[in-house]
């Protein structure tokens, strides 16, 4: 009953109620006194009046039974409120023991279901499948045509069999087919190098889910997008995803249309990568001033970048001065720096030689088809003396004559480190070849010089049988350092051999002589062993330079370390060698009696006095001839030779 459960807020609501009331001669006050308890009036069946945005308090609700409109909200205990729990599927389920027939028969039956047709290429690389429990060398499809079907009907492959290529250039991906790979990929982990170039309209949604995969995956290490556009609404999400440091190492954007913001959001992005090795930016048209801005700051800020291509591009004077800027503040980062036709001249040397002292990593410098000129080798040369790091320097068609020949050749004399030049596509005649020749009677690492192979036009009929002898022994020369490199190499796997065997033999404490042939053996003896290198970089040499010795005859040298440097275009030949300190008196004897040469008896000064006594004749125009020297090819052959010999050492 009302009465027997009065509260306390009733009172109260009562009278709010009444004087809210226009009509002062109401009687509800008497309604409420003098109404029978068993009949409840109209009034109490009617909501109570409140005042404007009141909230009637809760209390009037509990335990009254004739408010048949109030609404009530009920929670479940915290232990009713999870139902249950389902364990995240397994993208492997379908991958145990399973068996190529299995693999080909679920392909199939997709391929019905989706009403497209099979892939011959895929069936028959399925069929040659033989280990399906470790990663299997490539999935081709390089040049089919892949509509959004035909990649629906591939998950059936990726979710059985993982690869460590998969190759999907020109195969005319949309945005939906470009998603529903890279989703697949990801989810399944399917490869470590993926190539998606020459795939121009994968559109914003597949750069989406392209970047997601490099986000979230964990295997994808190399990455190629050649010739496939990054344009200004898809960049940011490539930028979101290369700012986390994921296990991309290698990232080829070449031609990507990258000038402008795309490189500005990628640059910024990239300054706090720590894992990508080798970024390739070659034919995006980067310009001399707010482009090369990035990459200064770049250069700046990442000490993580080892090769940086920027070949055909628009660089100029101006961006070399900021790439510069960087490049001083990469004392341990950058290995390798193309700057290949880029509109350079002797200016811009300027700044480059400002900055060659700083760096102590860069190990090669293509500055190839840029009008560097004479003037800007005389620039470079004491800079590149003072560097010591460069092993490897590209001046292919750079403009230079006899007089730039004389500069390059003392860099060469001075040079204890050098082991590659390209001089091709230049006018070097008599006199610059004659330096040439005598700088490599005193140099001792350059195992590879490229000129042109057939002479240049002298007005003297008798220069050209001259350049024709330089050229022989400039071969020879490196063949020579080859061959004393060669026979370093053996002298010091026998002193390591003889060093274990002392050391098994001999229960005794090793004297501080013997210390150094103990990390020797530490190292298993093997000075030449190259420490890794990136799958699936093309245009990359391998070369082993055993430190430089300044101890007495007979110490053992220091272990040698892994040298991995990078060229432009594609398919060069991939070799090893070891470079070793200047050899003995006996030890040149030896070797130059072998290849049919005497002791050279000359100096460093010797190469540019020498040169100054020959007759320079005027050279006329001409273009030179696409033909290379190349040390012969019996030094090809010694260097295969050895390429194959240091692999069969190799553990």
């Amino acid at each position: 009953m009302l009465e027997s459960e009065p509260t306390d807020q009733g009172p109260s609501l009562a009278e709010e109620a009444s004087s809210s009331s226009t009509n002062t001669d109401s009687s509800t006050p008497d309604a409420v006194t003098d109404k029978d308890p068993e009949k409840p009036s109209e009034q109490e069946d009617s909501p109570p009046v409140t005042a404007p945005g009141e909230v009637i308090s809760p209390a009037l609700d509990e335990g009254d039974d004739k408010h048949k409109n109030g609404k009530r909200v009920t929670f479940p205990s915290d232990e009713d409120i999870v139902s249950g729990a389902v364990e995240p599927k397994d993208p492997w389920r379908h991958a145990q023991n399973v068996t190529v027939d299995e693999i080909l028969s679920a392909y199939r039956q997709a391929c019905v279901k989706l009403n497209c047709k099979p892939i011959p290429k895929v069936l028959k690389q399925m069929q040659e499948l033989k280990d399906l429990t470790h990663r299997n060398e490539c999935l081709d499809l390089k040049g089919e045509k892949l509509d959004y079907k035909a990649c629906e009907s591939l998950e059936e492959v990726f979710k059985r069999v993982q690869f460590k290529v998969v190759d999907l250039e020109q195969t005319s991906l949309d945005e939906d087919g470009a998603s529903a790979l890279f989703d697949m990929i990801e989810y399944y982990e399917s490869a470590t190098h993926l190539n998606i170039s020459f795939n121009k309209h994968i559109g914003t949604r597949g750069w989406q889910a392209a970047a997601h995969m490099m986000r979230k995956t964990s295997s994808l290490q190399y990455l190629d997008a050649r010739n496939t556009p990054l344009l200004d609404h898809s960049a940011p999400f490539v930028a979101r995803a290369l700012r986390i440091s994921g296990s991309l190492a290698v990232l080829h954007l070449e031609n990507a249309g990258l000038s402008g913001r795309p490189l500005m959001l990628l640059a910024t992005a990239l300054k706090m990568n720590m894992n990508l090795r080798e970024l390739y930016l070659a034919d995006n048209k980067l310009n001399g001033l707010q482009d090369s801005a990035q990459l200064g700051n770049l250069l700046k800020f990442n000490c993580n970048i080892q090769i940086l291509d920027l070949r055909n591009n628009h660089i100029l004077d101006s961006g070399l001065a900021y790439v510069c800027e960087g490049l001083k503040e990469q004392r341990k980062g950058l290995v390798t720096l193309v700057l290949w036709n880029n509109q350079l001249t002797h200016n811009g040397m300027g700044y480059l030689a400002a900055a060659l002292p700083c760096t102590q990593s860069l190990e090669t410098l293509n500055l190839g088809h840029n009008s560097v000129g004479n003037e800007g080798v005389h620039k470079l040369k004491d800079s590149l003396i003072a560097n010591r790091s460069v092993l490897r320097l590209g001046l292919a068609s750079t403009k230079l004559s006899c007089e730039g020949a004389v500069a390059v050749a003392e860099f060469i004399a001075e040079s204890p480190r050098l082991l590659r030049l390209d001089l091709r596509e230049n006018e070097i005649k008599t006199g610059g070849l004659m330096a040439l020749s005598l700088a490599l009677k005193v140099n001792t690492s350059l195992l590879r010089l490229d000129l042109d192979r057939e002479p240049k036009k002298e007005t003297v009929k008798s220069f050209i049988d001259t350049q024709r002898s330089l050229l022989a022994e400039i071969q020879n020369g490196c063949k020579r350092n080859f061959i004393l490199a060669k026979e370093k190499e053996e002298t010091e796997q026998q002193m390591h051999s003889a060093s274990m065997a002392e050391i098994a033999t001999e229960d005794r404490t090793i004297e501080e002589d013997g210390a150094d042939s103990g990390e020797l053996v530490d190292n298993d003896g093997k000075d030449s062993e190259c420490e890794g290198g990136e799958e699936g970089v093309k245009d990359t040499e391998r070369l082993t330079e055993s430190q430089l010795s300044t101890g007495a005859p007979g110490t053992p040298p220091s272990p040698g370390r892994c040298i991995s440097v990078s060229s432009p275009g594609r398919g060069h030949k991939i070799f090893m060698v070891t470079r070793v300190e200047s050899p003995s008196d006996q030890q040149q004897f030896q070797v130059l009696g072998k290849i049919g040469l005497t002791k050279p008896q000359v100096s460093k000064e010797s190469v540019v006095s020498l040169v100054k006594e020959t007759t320079q004749q005027p050279h006329p125009g001409s273009q030179p001839p696409q033909e290379e020297l190349s040390c012969g090819q019996d030094l090809e052959e010694l260097l295969l030779e050895a390429s194959l010999e240091t692999g069969r050492d190799a553990p």
